[in-house]
């Protein structure tokens, strides 16, 4: 029924996987939501593809002094395949309560209920040592290994801790509480992709195309087109000093007539994915 009917929420009430986006955060106003329900395999996947269609982002840093880039992605998606996975294959169908996967800019959530087994050791589990010497839903996790889904075999958090690791995330978090009436995966979001999330105004923009290797104030004034100079502070080179993108070359003494300004690391990748945008035409900055 969960695997071969089009709508086993009808018999299974909150089969579903519901996505949930908070912009501003969890506290914010605003949210976007997505709901997939449908075949639990095809749900699986389709809920796993849309979140790395519309919210993963690699972030590319290039350096000076060497031709190889750093490459690192907001959150790992093998992470994100083994958490939800987890989710559908250990969750409860007795319950009414779906698997619920929440993103913002400074992690991504995936709830469902209940916990794990009483058995397992929850300093065992954030370790990667624990290993259920039984399986709930042991049916659902044979469908799920023949989709290719999962190995079955309690490989499901080490591999979330390898692949945070690997792309240099902070740790993931796994919680419950005392009943075990929940489980809790937290991936936090990478430190420097958390900066790249920030707003980069239009002005800022031309800020980091204008700046071609160390500038003075004046000539990156004059490079664009810009006569009042308090304008050009307030408005575009500060955002950018604030949002790490320009940096000074004198940094202790910034009123300095020898005064320089250069991108910074983050900039450069900026510049680079500015450049890449409007040589193929697409809109939009970059994430």
């Amino acid at each position: 029924m969960l695997f071969f009917n089009d709508e086993p929420h009808r018999f299974f009430p909150a089969t579903q996987i519901d996505v949930v986006y908070f912009p501003d955060g969890a506290g914010g106003d605003r949210f976007e939501e997505k709901v997939f329900q449908g075949p639990l395999g095809q749900i699986t996947r389709d809920a796993i593809d849309y979140v790395a269609r519309s919210y993963l982002r690699e972030t590319v840093v290039k350096y000076a002094d060497r031709s190889e880039a750093e490459r690192f992605w907001n959150f790992p998606r093998v992470a994100i395949e083994e958490a939800i996975v987890n989710a559908t294959y250990h969750r409860s169908y007795e319950e009414r309560e779906p698997v619920e996967v929440r993103i913002s800019p400074q992690d991504l959530v995936v709830l469902s209920f209940p916990g794990p087994d009483r058995s397992v050791r929850m300093e065992d589990l954030r370790s990667g040592l624990a290993v259920s010497p039984r399986y709930r839903n042991r049916r659902i996790g044979e469908f799920l290994k023949e989709l290719d889904l999962t190995e079955g075999r309690s490989t499901g958090v080490p591999k979330i801790l390898r692949a945070m690791k690997s792309n240099g995330s902070p740790p993931p978090e796994f919680e419950s509480d005392e009943g075990r009436t929940y489980f809790l995966i937290r991936l936090p979001v990478h430190q420097r992709a958390e900066q790249d999330t920030r707003q980069v105004t239009p002005q800022v923009e031309r800020v980091i195309v204008a700046i071609q290797g160390e500038m003075l104030r004046a000539h990156l004034v004059r490079a664009l087109g810009l006569k009042d100079r308090m304008h050009f502070m307030n408005d575009y080179l500060q955002p950018a000093l604030d949002a790490g993108l320009v940096e000074m070359t004198i940094p202790d003494k910034p009123r300095s007539s020898k005064q320089r300004y250069r991108l910074t690391d983050l900039g450069h990748w900026l510049q680079a994915e500015v450049a890449a945008r409007n040589s193929d035409g697409t809109e939009g900055r970059p994430q």
